[in-house]
């Protein structure tokens, strides 16, 4: 819930590069992902939660990007993609034939690769197809320096591929559907 987290700061570096491959994008952090428990028997949608329904049901790919505790997303971002539930008589229920980009950023190696398998699992759950690569960050070995930038060039280069990737996957859908 920190603003100018770790974590959003990666997501931010992986949605630049999306953005540079030509994609819209937009950043929902913490504090718009600040919702009440996912309630599947109850009809009531805060704003926020129907703002983001809407956007995941709008979007070509997603990228999500979840902080690490004892092994497994963080409450919130789980309780996020709950909510995805609501989309299943969609025309595209869930993520169904999106790109996901999946990272994990978190205080030591174990947390976060426990993290990423577990983000990569509920994005093929929700019918998603998780790109080639997902990103691990651990913050515990000085990735950010004092100012938040990261400091290697290597994990800014594997954020970048992960933002392009959603988006080359996002065209070749559409051109392949488009095109048939």
């Amino acid at each position: 819930m920190r603003p100018g987290s770790s974590t959003e700061r990666v997501l931010r570096v992986a949605l630049d590069a999306a953005a540079a491959a030509g994609a819209r994008t937009l950043l929902l952090g913490a504090a718009d992902l600040d919702l009440p428990m996912y309630a599947p028997q109850s009809a009531y949608r805060s704003r926020a939660a129907r703002r983001l329904v809407d956007e995941l049901g709008r979007a070509d790919g997603v990228i999500i990007a979840s902080p690490g505790y004892h092994g497994a997303p963080s409450g919130l971002i789980k309780n996020a993609l709950d909510y995805a539930e609501d989309l299943r008589d969609a025309d595209a229920p869930y993520l169904d034939g999106r790109a996901v980009g999946c990272i994990a950023c978190a205080s030591g190696w174990q947390a976060a690769a426990t993290t990423l398998t577990a983000l990569r699992a509920v994005a093929h759950a929700l019918r998603g197809w998780p790109t080639p690569l997902g990103v691990t960050i651990n913050s515990a070995t000085g990735a950010f320096a004092t100012d938040g930038a990261l400091t290697d060039g290597t994990e800014r280069d594997r954020l970048e591929l992960v933002g392009r990737q959603v988006v080359e996957f996002a065209r070749q859908r559409a051109l392949a559907f488009n095109g048939m």
